[in-house]
């Protein structure tokens, strides 16, 4: 490919960001000259190999996974009685811990929970 010319900025597509990342990641290869090639800065390549080690470069949608539920009493030693209330849901996964408390509106608890799946 022809480099584009020095100061003009380009909207690299998310398929044709993952086709320059995917030429960096042969045997050989170097980001600098497949960036060069490309008309990219390499610092701009390695964040898009970034951004496709997390997935973030997928041409489609990934598909909807089910994580495993499980309901749980609420101790009072954990939380103070002062801030415990109806509706409360408690997400964890790992060592990070997503509460949500009160009325919960079912579109935006989706989103929480499809971007805590990734």
């Amino acid at each position: 490919m022809i480099a584009e010319p020095k100061g003009k900025r380009q909207y690299r597509s998310r398929e044709e960001r993952r086709r320059i990342v995917e030429e960096t990641l042969q045997p050989g290869s170097s980001v600098a000259v497949v960036a060069r090639q490309h008309g990219v800065n390499a610092n701009q390549v390695f964040h898009w190999r970034k951004l496709y080690r997390e997935g973030r470069l997928e041409l489609k949608p990934a598909a909807s996974e089910l994580l495993p539920v499980r309901i749980a009493e609420v101790m009072g030693a954990e939380l103070p009685p002062a801030r415990l209330c109806p509706g409360v849901i408690v997400v964890e996964l790992g060592r990070a811990r997503i509460r949500i408390e009160g009325s919960v509106d079912s579109d935006n608890l989706r989103l929480v929970l499809e971007r805590v799946g990734r």
